[in-house]
């Protein structure tokens, strides 16, 4: 990891890299840059770069009627894991959690396997699995202990 810059959704470039990584990791549920535009006023959007390199994004969820707590979520292309870029979004969006919510979950697409290790190894358990409508792959609700 040379340069690691993230930075906020704030323009057309940085809302298509954001949907690129995002379309990537959870090909199940897809997002149009409308439903990308409606989101970035409710949750903090993020995208990741390695100098000019688009390498990963996130998205931090404030507490809801459903949880008081914050949900964050990394995601790293596969060709940039294991090299550090997905502890720092990590560590980056924490921060902004914990300043939301109490408590941090994460939800993560099940054939992720990278993902839900990556969750695992940083202290997060297993609450819920669920499906969303039409999906055949489930998504798992993880929560950091």
């Amino acid at each position: 990891m040379s340069e690691l810059r993230i930075v906020p959704v704030t323009d057309d470039q940085t809302l298509l890299d954001w949907q690129r990584v995002h379309n990537e990791i959870i090909p199940t549920a897809p997002l149009s840059v409308e439903e990308i535009r409606e989101r970035v006023t409710r949750n903090v959007l993020e995208v990741a770069y390695d100098g000019d390199v688009l390498v990963g994004c996130s998205t931090v969820r404030p507490p809801s009627e459903e949880t008081s707590a914050a949900v964050v979520i990394a995601r790293v292309l596969p060709a940039y894991r294991r090299r550090g870029f997905g502890t720092a979004i990590y560590e980056h969006c924490v921060r902004r959690g914990r300043e939301l919510g109490d408590g941090i979950e994460t939800h993560i697409l099940s054939s992720n396997e990278d993902g839900v290790r990556f969750a695992k190894a940083h202290g997060f358990v297993e609450v819920e699995t669920y499906l969303l409508p039409g999906d055949t792959i489930p998504f798992i609700e993880l929560r950091a202990e």
